[in-house]
């Protein structure tokens, strides 16, 4: 390209910089433009045919687009204000088409027809499988089954080896909370899981007497909550319920934000609700005798974070489903949410579930990460599973086994939760309390043995 000369005007310079481009009258100008002259003849061809099928490309899909309404969409949407991204989730949801008219009909007679007290055989009151849940305690005049021995055993076991320091001036605090918890875990659950429970509750109720006093007065007013670190659950009831429409109703609460109440219950077959009387008549609160529900209440601050809700007891195969947690969006993915669910599966398994079942809409992203998290398996996809208002829902089945629970799974929650060197204590703590319970039972034995050498002899 010639030096553009000085004494030229600038449109004069303009065109001299442009000759060498408006002079191109073949293919070998094009190459000698860009230095590619010189090379050998079958690198030219693939280089024109390279950029003939690229200049195809380009045109083919601006013919795609036009065709299909893009650019008319994209001008829709800029012209009403709507969002061009993808949907979230829940509108998504909301967005499915409603089930026929004579499908919903056709449910609505065999309900009618084939269950006509279904509706009547719900429960308001704690359930059999809540009381079966909850923690043991004594009542004024009425003390439960083995709860006296239980206590009395824990109570010298602690007296013999203590978790921590003795806070000053309360000689036996350690040794009452112990006693109390592993008592409170009643005769059915394993040994393992009330000697891991019963130090837990030792180590946090007797770090200070500020803790000492608020686990006391817990005892007192809460007495069949099942304590965790960082949240407890408490039977679910009518004391729960204005707290419980507040946080999931969308509106502003306390330091929370409004936000879309769809985000709660979306993919759920009942709410938002107007109002909590509304709430307190529906399957939240109104509970079939193989459900359960537990209110979820942060440690620190007592304030009540949700419900889970427990369904499909299935004693005989020792099954049972546990639901999502019902929590306002910001609880979800929190500590708390994950301690609530571990602190009641470690129950569940204690008492000799084999399986517990987890149920999850397939289009509900964020509600199919929390299996993940806590270790469950995805099993299968069940299509058309149900009906989630009027419409249908495809749902993901996982689940979780005892065995997979023993073998691995509850340590690696717990050391989520607590930390390694906690969960390292914990199974140290486990395991010397089995060996010590192993020497016991064979001292037990060797004296019932003597005892029955000594009758016979006699």
């Amino acid at each position: 390209m010639p030096a553009p000369n000085s004494d030229l005007s600038d449109l004069d310079k303009i065109k001299q910089s442009l000759s060498s481009i408006t002079s191109i009258g073949s293919v070998n100008d094009v190459l000698a433009a860009f230095g590619l002259l010189d090379m050998p003849q079958a690198q030219k061809y693939g280089i024109m045919f390279g950029v003939i099928i690229f200049i195809l490309t380009v045109v083919a899909v601006l013919t795609l687009l036009t065709l299909g309404g893009t650019w008319k969409r994209i001008e829709q949407q800029a012209s009403s204000g709507e969002s061009a991204v993808a949907p979230d989730s829940v509108t998504q949801r909301k967005r499915r088409p409603l089930l026929l008219e004579r499908l919903l009909e056709g449910r609505d007679w065999m309900i009618k027809t084939n269950y006509p007290k279904k509706e009547q055989e719900k429960i308001e009151t704690l359930t059999p499988l809540t009381k079966m849940l909850m923690t043991v305690a004594p009542k004024e005049g009425e003390i439960p089954e083995g709860y006296e021995e239980n206590y009395k055993n824990a109570y010298r076991r602690c007296q013999d080896k203590p978790g921590g320091a003795i806070l000053g001036g309360r000689p036996s605090h350690r040794f009452e909370a112990y006693a109390r918890a592993f008592a409170g875990c009643g005769n059915r659950t394993s040994l393992t899981y009330r000697w891991s429970y019963a130090r837990m509750y030792e180590s946090m109720a007797g770090k200070s007497h500020e803790t000492d006093e608020q686990f006391k007065a817990l005892f007192q007013n809460s007495p069949h909550g099942i304590i965790g670190r960082s949240c407890r659950l408490e039977p679910l009831g009518a004391g729960h319920l204005n707290d419980l429409w507040e946080i999931t109703s969308g509106q502003p609460y306390k330091e929370h934000k409004a936000y879309n109440p769809d985000e709660v219950w979306g993919f759920l077959d009942c709410g938002p609700f107007d109002k909590p009387q509304s709430m307190l008549a529906s399957e939240v609160f109104q509970l079939e005798r193989n459900q359960s529900a537990f209110a979820i209440v942060e440690s620190i601050t007592d304030r009540l974070l949700g419900v889970i809700h427990l369904t499909k007891d299935d004693p005989k195969n020792l099954n049972i489903q546990m639901e999502l947690p019902i929590i306002k969006p910001s609880s979800d993915g929190t500590v708390e949410q994950l301690e609530a669910c571990f602190i009641l599966l470690d129950r569940l398994f204690a008492l000799g579930y084999r399986r517990v079942q987890m149920c999850v809409d397939a289009q509900d992203v964020r509600g199919k990460r929390l299996p993940g998290r806590l270790g469950f398996t995805q099993e299968g996809q069940i299509p058309k599973h149900m009906i989630v208002k009027e419409s249908n829902r495809d749902s993901l089945i996982y689940g979780m086994l005892n065995s997979d629970w023993d073998k691995g799974a509850r340590a690696f929650l717990f050391k989520k939760l607590h930390g390694v060197s906690v969960q390292k204590t914990d199974a140290a703590i486990v395991a010397k309390e089995e060996e010590v319970h192993d020497l016991a039972e064979q001292l037990r034995e060797k004296k019932e043995a003597e005892a029955k050498k000594d009758k016979k002899k006699a």
